[in-house]
C-alpha cells in the first residue's frame, strides 16, 4: 500500500512540477490569439467553457488503454508501475501538452499538418495516411469492445449486432454534428460514469481490507509465465500504451486547441488530463493484483478466462461496488471506448478536411467526407478483433514516436529547451522499431530479442545524431525563431 500511495503522490506531483516546469519551457501567453475565437465557424471551432474541454479531452484519450492496458501491463511485474507514473510525467503528458500548445499556435492544424511542417513535407503525406489508419482502426476497435460488454449486460434481444448498430450511428452523428451539440452535452455524464469508477476503486483499495503486493525492493523481474515472447522491453511499454504515452491522443488534441478560450489552460487541459489518465491506469493496475492476490494469481485468473481483461472488469466492479455501483462502473468502462471512438472518427474527418482544404461549415461537406471514412471502419471490423488490437498497439506508439520528434524539433527551432521531449523521443524510438522486429506475426517479424533491441537501440541512436546535425546547422541559422 505504502508503495501505491507513493506512486499516487508522485503523479499528482509531477503535474504541479514537472508540468510547470514544461509550461514555462514553452512560454504559454494568456495574450495570444485563439483559435476559437479568430477561426469560429461554430462546428469544430468555438469557444466551450474549460471544465467541459477538460472532460471531453480526458474522455477523448482515455479508452480502454488505462484500463485494459494497464491490467495487462501489470502482469509484466512491478515494473509497470514505474512505467505508468513515470512514463506519464516525462513522456506521454510532455507529448500531449507541447502538441497541444503547437497546434494552437498553428490556428489548431491537426497532427500531420504540425508533424509535416516541423518534419518535411513527405513526412507529412506519410502521417496523413498513417493518422487516419490508426484513427480508423481505433474506430473499428472501439466499437467492437463496448458492444461486446453492453450485450452482456442487457437482454439477449439486445445482442451484439444490435449494439454496434446503435454505436456506429451515435459515432455518425457525433463525427457530423457540431461539437457542442452533442459530444459537449453527453461527455459530462460519461465523465461522471468514468471518474465515480476510478474513485470508488480507489475508496475500495485505501479503505477496503485488500492488500497491494507491490514490493520494489524485490525487484523489476519480468513475472510473465511466457517471458520469452513477453520480456517486459520492448512488450510491456506497449501493451500499456495510453497508460502511459500515446500517439493517438496528438491527433485528439488539435480538436480541444479549436476550443480552448486561453492559451494558459493548456496545461490543465493537456498535461492535466494524461496526469488523470495515468492515475486511472494506475489505479486499476493496483485493482486487478490486489484482487487476485499476487502476480501468479493473477496469470491463472486471466489463462482462465480467455486472457480477457473485460472479465476482471466485470467481477471486480460489481465484488467491489456492489450491483448498483458495478453497473455505474461497467458505465464508465463503456463510455470511455465509446468516447474515444466518436472523436477517433471526428479527429479522422478533420484531418482529411484539412488535406483537402475542404471547408466543415456546411452538412453536406462533413459527410462527403465522413461516409467513405466509416464505410473503411465497417470493412476493418470484419477483420479478428485481437489483429486489430495489436496493429492499433504498435501504430498507436509509433505514431508517439513522430509526434515526439516534431515536437522536439520545434522546441529546437524556437531555442527552447528540447531535451525534455527529446529523450522521450529516442526511448520511444528504441521501443517501437524493437516492437516491430520482436513481434510475432502477423504484427512484427519474429527476430530475436538481442537483435530486434540491438537494432532499435541503432535507429534510435542514428535518429539522434541526425538531429543533433539539425541542432548544429540551427546554431548558424540566423532565421530560426527566437523563444
Amino acid at each position: 500500500m505504502t508503495s501505491f500511495l507513493i506512486a499516487l503522490a508522485v503523479l499528482v506531483g509531477g503535474y504541479f512540477i514537472y508540468g510547470t516546469l514544461i509550461d514555462r519551457l514553452i512560454g504559454t501567453d494568456r495574450n495570444r490569439p485563439m483559435p476559437a475565437y479568430r477561426l469560429r465557424d461554430d462546428v469544430d471551432y468555438l469557444p466551450m467553457p474549460t471544465w467541459k474541454v477538460f472532460l471531453i479531452q480526458f474522455l477523448n484519450i482515455a479508452g480502454l488503454g488505462p484500463i485494459f492496458g494497464a491490467i495487462m501491463g501489470v502482469m509484466f511485474g512491478q515494473a509497470a508501475f514505474l512505467w505508468i507514473v513515470l512514463g506519464t510525467i516525462f513522456a506521454g503528458a510532455v507529448h500531449d501538452f507541447l502538441s497541444g500548445v503547437i497546434s494552437i499556435r498553428m490556428g489548431g492544424a491537426s497532427l500531420p499538418e504540425i508533424v509535416g511542417h516541423e518534419l518535411g513535407d513527405g513526412v507529412k503525406q506519410v502521417m496523413r495516411g498513417f493518422s487516419v489508419l490508426l484513427l480508423l482502426l481505433v474506430g473499428a476497435v472501439f466499437v467492437l469492445t463496448p458492444a461486446d460488454i453492453l450485450a452482456g449486460l442487457t437482454p439477449d434481444t439486445l445482442d451484439r449486432t444490435v449494439w454496434i448498430a446503435v454505436i456506429l450511428g451515435y459515432y455518425i452523428l457525433a463525427t457530423l454534428l457540431p461539437i457542442d451539440k452533442l459530444i459537449g452535452n453527453i461527455y459530462p455524464l460519461f465523465g461522471v460514469a468514468l471518474l465515480f469508477m476510478a474513485v470508488g476503486l480507489l475508496g475500495c483499495l485505501l479503505f477496503g481490507d485488500f492488500g497491494i503486493p507491490i514490493d520494489f525492493s524485490a525487484g523489476f523481474d519480468n513475472r510473465m509465465p511466457d517471458t520469452e515472447h513477453h520480456p517486459v522491453f520492448p512488450m510491456m511499454f506497449v501493451s500499456i500504451a495510453c497508460g502511459a504515452i500515446s500517439g493517438f491522443h496528438a491527433t485528439q488534441s488539435p480538436m480541444m486547441a479549436r476550443c480552448l478560450k486561453n492559451e494558459k489552460l493548456a496545461r490543465p487541459i493537456f498535461y492535466g488530463a494524461m496526469v488523470t489518465e495515468g492515475i486511472v491506469a494506475l489505479i486499476w493496475a493496483a485493482a486487478a493484483i490486489a484482487f487476485a492476490g499476487g502476480y501468479e494469481q493473477l496469470t491463472a485468473y486471466m489463462a482462465s478466462h480467455g486472457n480477457s481483461a473485460g472479465a476482471l472488469v466485470s467481477e471486480i466492479s460489481f465484488s467491489w461496488l456492489g450491483t448498483a455501483g458495478g453497473i455505474l462502473a461497467l458505465l464508465g468502462v463503456v463510455a470511455a471506448p465509446i468516447s474515444t471512438g466518436d472523436t477517433a472518427m471526428r479527429s479522422a474527418r478533420l484531418i482529411v478536411a484539412d488535406f483537402m482544404k475542404l471547408s466543415q461549415h456546411t452538412i453536406w461537406k462533413r459527410l462527403l467526407i465522413s461516409l467513405p471514412l466509416f464505410a473503411a471502419v465497417f470493412a476493418l471490423m470484419m477483420i479478428d478483433f485481437n489483429v486489430l488490437w495489436r496493429y492499433f498497439a504498435w501504430s498507436n506508439q509509433t505514431l508517439a514516436v513522430f509526434t515526439l520528434w516534431a515536437v522536439t524539433v520545434y522546441m529546437a527551432r524556437h531555442r527552447k529547451a528540447y531535451i525534455v521531449s527529446l529523450l522521450p523521443a529516442v526511448f520511444m524510438t528504441a521501443v517501437s522499431v524493437s516492437y516491430l522486429l520482436f513481434a510475432r506475426r502477423p504484427e512484427g517479424f519474429g527476430l530475436d530479442l538481442t537483435i530486434a533491441t540491438c537494432a532499435g537501440v541503432a535507429v534510435a541512436t542514428v535518429f539522434a545524431l541526425m538531429f543533433a546535425r539539425y541542432v548544429r546547422r540551427l546554431s548558424h541559422d540566423t532565421t530560426s525563431e527566437p523563444a
